[in-house]
């Protein structure tokens, strides 16, 4: 540790170094600003902030020894994983008072029963390399998402993180079976047993998944597998209304159990791809409003090809003008064209200019009504805007964006017009019965709207929970719920 170092540092944050000292070892504590700068930053370089120290720990006994003394001389952690936040969770605050605490040495596998379908996985194992372990003994991990290379498993099970396959597998609070957590004192809490039935009264385990890293620091999680996809079929269809669009997810609901993904997106966000993405192919031949894209999955080899099924659905709905157009991905290549175009979109998107971007969901039957009138709305609101929105229709999460009018100075857009334009939506979204939250999280990036948008006795009852399990406020400040003031003890 340099002077320039050494400066950086608040009193308590150079004690709490020195306390630690002869407990760690050298490559668990980083103060050099150049190791320490990439980590400050979110993913989007939106949010940035200053922490002169970055732990590194590789065992469980070493996290409770940071927390432990963190929490003895009042210095903030800020847990972090693969840093892909999208709203800012894992950014350190500017002010430099907190320092970081990353999961990402702990990276070990520690089991895997294929036969009970379950994996017992460290915090910072990335989303890819469990895939890639369970596939190794013909079992899968159903939940993916576009930063499946850099997440990490502690921060997916402290996001409650959603992804692609949400409509039959459920988010990442129904594929936990079990948490491994350090709490505020530095004591362990092993919740990894994967109990069917366990009425002890409240659930640990619940509360620590999606607290964002507020009320525990996540060392481990047991994860339920999968049976291995045997084979798998992708389907593009043309429709002209979202209304459609959800008449025919019905139609496949009702027909067998095999559809994993039902993404919905307009026309507009199909142009945008095609524009800006190279190699991007338009997957039918006409023009539609609306498109879906559907995959339907079997993990028994003797099953019906889920090409045939989707196929017999398509046929009646064609037949009853609920379809306009539809094609099935002839081999794998066509198949990971069409997941191209709809993992593409965001990037897509914001090549196109500024937007104001919203994570939120509504109910699933209000969500082509609210696709409609929402971007209408909006664009009669605010002149000049184009409004529209893509996602997963089964579990009626929209990604809806408000693009800035042409020309617009994409700087003074965002940080003058887009947050009256965020406030205008969240609104809508309430109305709706929805949340302005569907699997991003609150992070720093929505916590005054959490605020704002919700019911008193929700707030009372976070606030409580915060209090009770981090009197102190030691874990994540700034993110998801703030402590009342005058709560934080010195």
């Amino acid at each position: 540790m340099n002077s320039r170092d050494e400066a950086a540092m608040t009193p308590r944050q150079t004690r709490l170094i020195q306390s630690l000292a002869d407990t760690l070892p050298d490559r668990a504590i980083v103060t050099d600003r150049t190791d320490i700068a990439p980590w400050e930053t979110d993913w989007r370089q939106r949010w940035h902030g200053t922490a002169p120290i970055l732990f590194a720990p590789d065992s469980v006994a070493q996290v409770q020894a940071i927390v432990a003394a963190a929490g003895r001389e009042r210095v903030p952690l800020v847990p972090q994983g693969g840093n892909t936040s999208m709203v800012g969770g894992a950014t350190p605050p500017a002010d430099g008072t907190a320092v970081i605490l990353s999961l990402r040495r702990l990276n070990r596998i520690r089991s895997i029963d294929a036969n009970a379908g379950l994996a017992i996985v460290e915090a910072g194992v990335i989303l890819a390399d469990l895939h890639a372990a369970a596939a190794a003994v013909g079992r899968r991990f159903p939940l993916t998402l576009g930063s499946r290379g850099s997440a990490t498993i502690g921060g997916l099970v402290s996001t409650n993180a959603g992804g692609t396959q949400v409509l039959r597998w459920g988010t990442m609070r129904g594929l936990v079976a079990g948490v491994e957590a350090v709490l505020a004192d530095g004591s362990l809490y092993d919740g990894l047993a994967a109990l069917k039935k366990d009425n002890r009264g409240y659930d640990p385990n619940q509360l620590l998944i999606g607290a964002e890293g507020t009320l525990g620091i996540v060392t481990a999680a047991t994860l339920r597998l999968a049976p291995a996809i045997a084979s798998r079929a992708v389907g593009w269809i043309g429709l002209a209304s979202p209304d459609d669009a959800l008449r025919l997810l019905r139609r496949f609901q009702a027909a067998g159990d095999l559809v994993e993904s039902f993404e919905l997106l307009p026309a507009e966000s199909l142009a945008a791809v095609l524009a800006h993405v190279p190699g991007a192919r338009a997957p039918l031949a006409g023009e539609h409003r609306w498109h879906v894209l559907v995959e339907a999955v079997i993990s028994d080899p003797d099953a019906p090809s889920p090409a045939q099924f989707i196929e017999r659905v398509l046929v009646q709905a064609i037949a009853e003008n609920m379809v306009e157009d539809a094609t099935i991905a002839v081999n794998e290549a066509q198949a990971e064209a069409f997941w191209r175009i709809r993992d593409s979109i965001s990037d897509a998107e914001r090549a196109t200019g500024p937007a104001a971007q919203h994570d939120i969901s509504v109910p699933v039957e209000a969500m082509p009504r609210f696709l409609i009138e929402a971007a209408a709305a909006c664009e009669a609101r605010f002149p000049g805007t184009r409004a529209s929105g893509f996602g997963h229709l089964g579990d009626g999460n929209v990604h809806f964006h408000v693009r800035a009018p042409r020309g617009a100075d994409r700087a003074t857009w965002l940080a003058e017009e887009a947050p009256v334009v965020t406030r205008f939506v969240d609104d809508l979204v309430v109305a709706a019965g929805g949340s302005i939250s569907a699997e991003h999280g609150i992070g720093q990036m929505k916590l005054a709207e959490l605020e704002r948008l919700s019911p008193p006795p929700r707030m009372a009852m976070l606030r409580a929970i915060k209090q009770a399990l981090d009197p102190h406020g030691i874990f994540n400040p700034g993110k998801l719920v703030a402590l009342a003031p005058g709560a934080v003890a010195e």
